[in-house]
């Protein structure tokens, strides 16, 4: 099992590096178009969505993939690639050097390797997160190749906690933290898994944008709150996922949901 784990990795950072070394070249120049839901997609998103998917078909054939551009539907494979080809798309279309390429690695239904590449930040994240799957993985979460934890810090005003677009509603009330806001799902959320912030929250973050932080984040301490309070995994094999959102607190710890979730729940109700 070993040997599959570091096969899973160095295909990870291997194809995430080529694929991110050709977005920077394009960056700001591929063609725009808008989505059914107002969201945007480029010629750039539909390269790299189609190249991650063959890539992983060619390395790992017995895989299945379900990802942000073409395939919606959970297949019916143990193992799953689900990828996001470019998380934070209107920063890539406008030319803000801030997006990521997002692999996460589920096994029957669930998470259990995470990687998300930041090609402008040369920031590479990963994590393992074996949960109740009792498969003999490694443990840990990193930032290029280093390992990351949550913070340890208690709220207050030197501290930071990021939130999504959709979630500034929040600040009509005091808020204990610093806000930040950087237009990228993963990253939003994986600056919990790397000590930066103490919280972030995204209200309709779509499974392709979360699958792989789950278990980094998880991995680096942290605690995942859903805060439609259905369950996320396993996900469910013929199942559409297209449409569906899963508005989401991360904390650094455990004890800091009760502060936190108060504060962020209304995300929920102003997208019903």
């Amino acid at each position: 099992m070993t040997d599959f784990w570091t096969t899973v990795l160095t295909f990870a950072q291997d194809t995430t590096l080529s694929v991110g070394q050709h977005l920077l070249q394009t960056l700001g120049q591929a063609k725009v178009e808008e989505k059914d839901d107002g969201s945007l997609v480029t010629t750039a998103d539909r390269w790299a969505d189609e190249t991650l998917r063959t890539a992983i078909q060619q390395t790992f054939p017995d895989h299945g993939v379900l990802s942000e551009e073409v395939a919606h539907v959970f297949p019916d494979s143990d193992w799953c690639w689900i990828i996001d080809p470019i998380d934070g798309t209107t920063n890539f279309a406008r030319g803000i050097p801030l997006w990521a390429i997002s692999l996460g690695l589920l096994y029957r239904g669930t998470p259990v390797f995470g990687y998300v590449y930041i090609p402008p930040l040369q920031q590479a994240f990963h994590g393992y997160w074996p949960g109740q799957s009792s498969l003999n993985s490694p443990t840990g979460a990193y930032l290029n190749g280093q390992p990351i934890h949550t913070s340890p810090a208690a709220p207050g005003k030197n501290q930071f906690f990021s939130l999504c677009a959709r979630s500034t509603g929040v600040l009509a009330h005091p808020f204990p933290c610093k806000i930040r806001m950087l237009g990228v799902a993963s990253y939003n959320l994986l600056t919990v898994a790397a000590g930066y912030t103490l919280g972030a929250v995204e209200a309709t973050p779509k499974i392709w944008d979360i699958a792989a932080v789950w278990a980094i984040v998880q991995a680096a301490g942290g605690h995942w709150t859903a805060l439609n309070n259905a369950p996320l995994f396993p996900l469910t094999v013929g199942k559409n996922y297209a449409q569906h959102s899963y508005p989401t607190l991360a904390s650094s710890q455990t004890k800091w949901v009760d502060t936190f979730q108060p504060l962020v729940q209304s995300v929920v109700k102003s997208q019903e």
